[in-house]
């Protein structure tokens, strides 16, 4: 029986032999490529070796399927093949192959225990585990085979995308298939992200592009959580309207069909009485509708609300009195009651999620006793890691979580969410990281919670996926090449160009002072070399390599919008893309500006000093807008704290050439003091300032006629001052010099048009020993934050 033919004609022997000979023809390319290196493949397979020769795509394909084979396996498999030189793909079922086949690539697909896969797996063993899948490739002629089988529905859809990265040139427009062997399975049940930030949630569009993409990765679940949702929070008690739920119900079937379970989660913690019958009713009637659309998996996260105070009077004679112990009573009684009553009752449905209010730490409290004691042990509790955005998670982490909770944990990983004060003008860029090999054996699973901005959390996500596959093999830094290459669709120009990009949107914040990863790591040891060198005297040797990548920063942005790359990335990074171009000119300018004064022209050097000065100035007039984040018309930050330092000591090296020779940020030797600190917390105090660290910062308290200055190890003519500001930053400020601590001269007055990294240069002229930022207004309602102060000049021989 023909199952289906793609296009829709017969398939007949005569056919089938009269194809044979020109395929036949390309097979030779793959003869003297059976030891060439296997292309890269993630997520990274538990067991992957090379299995002989490579299989040639021969211009028409054989698929054997049949009713066991997935359906969306199938369906990507066929287009796979037709992308890598396959004109026609022809589906039929195992007992109907056509006896002149044997010229044509066969490609079996099904069940791992159908007896034709098992035969041509042969001793390649299924794992025998969910979502596990085996796939041999075999390119022996005559009739070279693919076999791929999986464990359930969704192997068979993990082992073509596996194959999918197989597909190799084999010179001209033919295709080839690395010829393996893979048999492989993930390390984690749950795998993917959770929608949960604040901000402008993904459109309708950008949620199904996820989805295809979840698939890609092998991730498995979607947690739909957005908090601006209003009908996810605030309006929780009230159905979604028409247009909406036809929205809901057609993600829910994007998701199912790349095998991602697709979670609907309703949060009511901000005004749900926990013992009104009513309430609980409203709630498993938004659950219902959910599941009437083919949502088979709820969560009710209990997060960022008020658990001291009751919204209800009636809440107060069932619980008691507001506290820990009894809003975890009130909790697991809602809780225990939906898993009970709701999902155990409802076919198929997944056990229920939540997310407890004490979500980010390891401290136990009648909180946590309350649900590990009572809760009921098919829910799944989700746990961010300590200090909800966690610079690592161990796993000691994950067995101290678990035991507080009574059971394993599933991580909800605020990385690379971008909704928070830290975050402010940031792409996250940087690779999954700092999560430790084993977790698999602790957790759950994993789900990352992405930015505002769908494409660029690809990066990320990317990573994320390939860890909980594979936690034991896991390199992030393979795998950041490979995300980038993922969103260049392959091209090698387009994903160079991302890989400089990502380097200047490196930096991870926490919530505390320290960045989880630093920034522009790459450009960081760049620009080391180069002053080295510079300082050695090898200066036109220092200006050539720093100038090769300065102009790679300055060209990257016009690669990634030159068409490889997805075009949601570059909508995504728009602003941030066009500040680089911006900061890369400026630089490829200052260098050039070096060499010409090195080479004695000074008139050129200060032309091309100019020039890089006015670019940088185009540089921060750049904002983010429209802003999806609730930050905000911000500055893009672009390598803050290495480019645009780069430059400054540049500039001075040049104002001072004739005095010293060139200048460093005397503050990093200073002494910061302030007029005061934001409610004496230590983690704001002035010594944040000239600690050289863009994640920490110093805060005033919450006047206009706040100050901080650095006293200088020696007097020094300052020729720039640098203020890298937070969000609460001056509408108007001063910089002030002294020589003695008492008597202050002016330099300069400044009235910036928002929080950024300001360069205020000055006369440096005579030899100062104090530098302090006075505010004159300030912008909000808060005091003065400035992460990092910088005082670029001299010392004065004394």
């Amino acid at each position: 029986m023909m199952l289906e033919a793609l296009p829709a004609t017969a398939v007949t022997e005569t056919a089938l032999t009269r194809s044979a000979p020109t395929d036949a023809a390309v097979t030779d390319a793959a003869d003297h490529a059976a030891e060439s290196p296997l292309p890269p493949v993630s997520p990274t397979p538990r067991n992957l070796a090379r299995e002989g020769r490579d299989a040639v795509v021969t211009g028409r394909v054989l698929v054997v399927a049949d009713e066991g084979t997935d359906a969306g396996a199938r369906d990507r498999l066929v287009r796979e093949l037709r992308s890598h030189g396959a004109h026609r793909v022809d589906i039929v079922a195992p007992e109907e192959i056509p006896g002149a086949a044997a010229g044509l690539l066969t490609v079996r697909l099904g069940p791992a225990t159908r007896p034709d896969i098992a035969a041509a797996l042969g001793d390649t063993r299924a794992p025998g585990r969910d979502e596990g899948y085996a796939l041999r490739v075999k390119g022996a002629r005559p009739g070279a085979e693919v076999t791929l089988g999986g464990e359930d529905a969704a192997g068979q859809f993990y082992a073509v995308q596996t194959l999918r990265q197989l597909f190799v040139r084999a010179g001209g427009k033919a295709w080839k298939v690395a010829g393996v062997r893979v048999s492989d399975f993930p390390s984690m049940p749950l795998r993917g992200t959770i929608e949960g930030f604040y901000g402008q949630p993904w459109t309708h569009a950008e949620r199904l592009d996820q989805m295809d993409f979840y698939g890609d990765v092998k991730a498995n679940t979607y947690i739909y959580a957005p908090k601006d949702d209003p009908h996810h929070r605030g309006k929780w008690r009230e159905p979604y309207p028409a247009d909406k739920l036809n929205e809901l119900g057609e993600l829910v079937r994007r998701a199912t069909a790349n095998h991602v379970r697709f979670t609907f989660a309703v949060s009511p913690g901000e005004s749900i009485c926990y013992s009104d019958p009513a309430d609980r009713e409203a709630l498993k009637a938004k659950l219902q509708a959910l599941y009437d659309l083919g949502t088979r998996a709820f969560s009710i996260p209990l997060d960022d609300i008020s658990y001291t105070r009751w919204n209800c009077e009636a809440d107060r004679e069932a619980f008691g009195d507001p506290g820990r112990e009894a809003a975890a009573r009130a909790q697991v009684d809602l809780l225990n009651d939906v898993q009970r009553d709701f999902v155990a009752t409802h076919e198929g449905a997944q056990p229920l999620q939540m997310v407890p209010t004490e979500y980010g730490d390891l401290t136990d409290t009648a909180y946590k006793q309350t649900l590990r004691n009572t809760l009921d042990p098919a829910v799944e509790v989700m746990w961010t890691g300590t200090a909800v955005v966690p610079p690592k998670i161990t796993n000691e982490e994950a067995d101290k979580a678990s035991e507080l909770f009574g059971r394993k944990v599933f991580v909800w990983d605020n990385y690379p969410v971008n909704d928070f004060g830290n975050t402010s003008g940031r792409l996250l860029l940087a690779p999954y990281d700092k999560r430790e090999a084993g977790l698999s054996a602790h957790l759950s699973g994993v789900v990352a919670n992405p930015m505002n901005q769908p494409y660029a959390s690809k990066v990320a996500v990317f990573g994320t996926a390939d860890f909980a596959w594979n936690d034991g093999a896991y390199d992030a830094r393979k795998n950041w090449p490979r995300a980038m290459a993922y969103l260049a669709d392959g091209d090698r120009e387009a994903t160079e160009a991302l890989l400089v990009f990502g380097d200047l949107e490196h930096l991870a914040p926490t919530f505390g002072a320290t960045p989880w990863q630093p920034q522009a790591p790459e450009l960081a040891r760049r620009v080391t070399e180069f002053w080295t060198s510079w300082d050695e005297g090898d200066r036109a040797a220092a200006v050539t390599a720093l100038r090769a990548y300065a102009t790679a920063v300055e060209r990257a942005p016009a690669t990634i919008r030159g068409g490889a790359v997805e075009e949601g990335f570059t909508v995504d990074a728009a602003d941030w893309l066009d500040a680089t171009e911006l900061w890369g000119k400026a630089m490829v300018r200052m260098l050039d500006a070096l060499a010409k004064r090195q080479a004695g022209d000074k008139e050129a050097s200060d032309r091309l000093l100019a020039e890089s000065n006015e670019l940088q100035r185009q540089a921060r007039a750049v904002r983010v807008d429209p802003p999806r984040n609730s930050w905000g018309k911000v500055q893009p930050k672009v390598g803050d704290g290495v480019l645009d330092s780069f430059l400054v000591r540049a500039d001075v090296r040049l104002r001072l050439w004739d005095t010293a020779g060139g200048g460093r940020n005397l503050a990093l030797e200073g002494t910061a003091s302030a007029s005061s600190v934001e409610r004496n917390l230590d983690h704001l105090a002035p010594r944040h300032v000239n600690d050289g660290l863009t994640g920490t910062r110093w805060a005033s308290g919450y006047s206009d006629d706040e100050w901080v200055r650095v006293e200088l190890s020696a007097p020094a003519t300052v020729a720039a001052v640098t203020v890298a500001w937070e969000s609460a930053c001056a509408t108007e400020y001063t910089v002030q010099t002294s020589p003695d601590g008492v008597n202050w001269t002016t330099a300069s007055t400044q009235r910036p048009d928002a929080c950024g990294n300001d360069v205020v240069r000055l006369a440096a002229t005579e030899a100062v020993r104090y530098v302090r930022v006075r505010g004159v207004e300030r912008k909000t309602t808060w005091g003065y934050s400035i992460h990092e102060l910088g005082v670029y000049g001299e010392p004065v021989s004394q």
